[in-house]
């Protein structure tokens, strides 16, 4: 069997164009899609972080994202494209796989994308449990989400290498690995660009 390439971080489906104003990956509630939006648009799941620790990512999102590109709130995406029609059984995995205590996260480095930089994480309970989704969802998957995982938080992307250099060096110059709070799972349907929030799912 020809081995999987290794992973490395990609800009999540979304992250560089829409329309629509962003979902709040902090207060995500289940409601109508928007008008004209199909109910099998592909899902996205994602980790929720501790409130202190999405705040710090959304100010440097702000601050070195695009503002024509900026969209979406910093995110941690576990799965970027899952067929809508599965939305009950995927919300209903999601459910019991949230049936855990909130973990710790550790941000390891902060990583070069070439046009952007990213903050890379790191946890064994996270590996853990993306990959038991995985196994359960197994022949939903394309072939971005059988990749090796590499979990991160893409603060700055679509800008010229050298303003992305200047970046990732200025972050790496003062980066002290440090740890922050999962507290919970999000479920998000992709619209072309934006992101509507389907459910939030917290940790106990």
């Amino acid at each position: 069997m020809r081995p999987r390439p290794e992973a490395r971080p990609e800009p999540a489906r979304g992250e560089e164009d829409g329309v629509l104003s962003p979902p709040d990956p902090r207060s995500a509630q289940a409601g109508a899609l928007p008008e004209g939006r199909s109910s099998t648009s592909p899902l996205v799941v994602t980790l929720l972080l501790d409130e202190a620790a999405q705040a710090r990512f959304d100010r440097l999102r702000a601050e070195h994202f695009p503002p024509e590109r900026n969209h979406l709130q910093a995110h941690v995406t576990l799965f970027h494209a899952l067929g809508g029609e599965h939305v009950d059984a995927v919300l209903a995995d999601l459910r019991a796989a949230a049936d855990r205590e909130a973990f710790e996260v550790d941000v390891t480095a902060v990583r070069f994308l070439g046009r952007g930089v990213a903050f890379a994480l790191s946890s064994a309970e996270l590996s853990g449990l993306r990959s038991s989704l995985a196994r359960g969802w197994d022949h939903w998957l394309t072939p971005q989400d059988r990749q090796r995982h590499a979990p991160h938080v893409t603060v700055q992307n679509k800008v010229g290498p050298a303003v992305a250099r200047a970046l990732h060096d200025r972050l790496t110059s003062e980066f002290v690995p440090y740890q922050v709070r999962a507290r919970g799972l999000g479920l998000w349907r992709y619209l072309g660009g934006p992101w509507a929030p389907v459910e939030e799912l917290p940790f106990r």
